[in-house]
């Protein structure tokens, strides 16, 4: 669970560093007079590894999947 936790706050850190690239973007282009027409290609990317690892994480974290049967052998209280 430690691995998976570690990989999750990582990857939501990097999502954060992706808006905050995207927004310090958008700034730049405003001083430079320019239109907004997409993140550059790094924060995609930045984008695409953070949601990688935060669903990884989001698998791997809560533990083993049980079995949503009723009359499974997992479900019963004996």
């Amino acid at each position: 669970m430690g691995l998976g936790l570690a990989v999750g706050v990582f990857g939501v850190l990097i999502l954060a560093h992706a808006a905050y690239s995207t927004i310090q973007y958008r700034a730049l282009l405003k001083i430079m007079e320019e239109e907004f027409s997409g993140p550059p290609m790094t924060v995609l990317a930045e984008v695409l590894l953070g949601l990688g690892l935060c669903m990884w994480a989001g698998l791997t974290v809560p533990g083993k999947f049980l079995s949503i049967h009723p009359d499974s052998e997992e479900n019963s209280l004996r």
